[in-house]
């Protein structure tokens, strides 16, 4: 999975962009207690363990 197909994914789930510095991202929706955070490296294969920490840390189910 690339980072995009990440933040597509984060989206698709209700999450938005809340905040941006340089290539870290924070992603956050209503009624989710705290913001997620994608370092953000666009086409790249985001590795495993990364993958599987940003979907924990959004309640997401690994696909």
């Amino acid at each position: 999975m690339s980072f995009n197909e990440m933040v597509r994914l984060l989206q698709g789930h209700g999450f938005r962009l809340i905040r941006e510095k340089g290539s870290i991202r924070y992603y956050g929706k209503d009624g989710w207690p705290r913001l997620v955070r994608v370092d953000y490296h666009g086409s790249r294969e985001v590795p495993v363990g990364t993958m599987r920490a940003i979907l924990k840390a959004a309640g997401i189910d690994m696909p």
